[in-house]
């Protein structure tokens, strides 16, 4: 009732004939998610706990000892979900505005999926100081930030120097929730496949922020080689073009030395992993090796079409719901936060992104087959693996503290 009177149904507005009959516009109308209260406010005594007086002794509390405010306030349960609108779903820069109902799904999704509650924010400013400085100041308001939908190479530095600046986690989804999810899915395929990942050479489609958080972390995890290609082809050292963020790429991946075109690369490798759109041509993927691995992720048209790839690779993984092994990062993310919060953990290692890739591999371990080498994002043992991996890792990476 409360929601009606702010934001009232009227069938008598401007609304198109698609807003009044779309299902998508009739859920999202008068948004996702409210607030809702925890204690009961019915008489006056409830209100001079709920708020003043009783409110000021537990303010004095965390003034006199301040890590109480974890506590006696939400703090060690929500996280932030903060964009600028700059680079949203497959919708690229729609401003701040345009992207709330997504920050809202994410929200959601922390609730439903990990039991973490989350509040979007949209920031109205791309400048990069101005994003570390606004969202450094609203800090002490909550346990976590989960970067979204930031476009790169800005969120790289965003989320580095936030990092530096507050004592809470910093997590930039769309690279390390992505990497999380797609190396727990690479490892079940290897094991289908018989072999381990330092027997594998993957090539990478997108430098962007998925495409570098996922080289890093395969990489971390003991891959044999991963080549990273962009448009111009594979991001080598002996390119003149590349950004700092590139150039820190071609450094740690790329062993066999390789250049030339993305199709190029693909030739022998066991792996292809898409983030980028775009589409690569059936002669390249044939090139490919013996019981290849083919995670094609661009949404809403994966870059190599299933019926394409189940010609020549053992294990095919989308982006999208309605093919099996969906890489989601919704798998990892509210588990992830979960943990991380559960031992008020400090920031989120690489220690612990591992952690929770394995744990995530563990669910299906006893199940795999080629149409299933990564769990349901409905799978009810997917967030309490990954929440308790997340928290074990923290506490042996010296990042917890309780």
């Amino acid at each position: 009732m409360s929601a009606e009177i702010v934001n009232p149904r009227s069938d008598s507005d401007d609304r198109t004939d698609e807003e009044l009959f779309d299902p998508a516009f009739a859920l999202h109308r008068g948004g996702k998610m409210a607030v809702q209260a925890t204690v009961p406010v019915r008489d006056r005594d409830d209100l001079s706990l709920a708020y003043t007086p009783g409110v000021a002794k537990v303010c004095s509390a965390i003034a006199e000892q301040p890590e109480l405010v974890h506590d006696y306030t939400w703090k060690s349960q929500v996280v932030a979900v903060v964009t600028d609108g700059s680079a949203v779903l497959g919708l690229g820069d729609i401003g701040p505005e345009a992207s709330l109902p997504v920050m809202e799904g994410k929200a959601i999704l922390f609730k439903q999926f990990g039991g973490v509650d989350a509040v979007p924010i949209a920031l109205d400013c791309r400048d990069v100081d101005e994003i570390i400085d606004t969202v450094a100041r609203l800090a002490p308001s909550f346990g976590g930030v989960n970067l979204e939908d930031i476009s790169a190479p800005r969120c790289f530095e965003i989320e580095r120097r936030l990092q530096e600046r507050v004592d809470i986690p910093i997590f930039h989804d769309d690279q390390h929730g992505t990497a999380v999810v797609t190396l727990a899915a690479l490892r079940n395929a290897a094991k289908l496949t018989e072999r381990s990942l330092g027997q594998l050479r993957a090539v990478i489609s997108g430098a962007g922020a998925a495409g570098v958080a996922i080289a890093k972390i395969l990489v971390e995890a003991g891959i044999g080689d991963v080549a990273v290609c962009d448009r111009k082809g594979v991001v080598s050292a002996d390119r003149g073009d590349l950004t700092d963020v590139k150039r820190e790429v071609a450094g740690f991946t790329n062993k066999a030395g390789l250049s030339g075109s993305l199709e190029q690369a693909l030739d022998g490798a066991d792996v292809f992993i898409g983030v980028s759109g775009g589409t690569v041509a059936e002669s390249a993927v044939a090139t490919m090796a013996k019981d290849a691995m083919i995670f094609a992720m661009a949404n809403p048209n994966p870059e190599i079409h299933p019926d394409v790839a189940h010609k020549y690779a053992a294990v095919v993984a989308t982006g999208r719901s309605d093919f099996p092994n969906q890489i989601n990062n919704v798998l990892a993310f509210p588990g992830i936060f979960a943990g991380a919060l559960q031992v008020r953990a400090s920031r989120i290692t690489e220690g612990m992104k591992l952690a929770a890739a394995e744990a995530l591999a563990a669910v299906v371990a006893d199940e795999l087959k080629p149409d299933c080498v990564i769990p349901s994002p409905f799978d009810e043992r997917v967030a309490p693996a990954v929440t308790a991996a997340v928290a074990a890792a923290a506490r042996a990476e010296g990042v917890a503290r309780r």
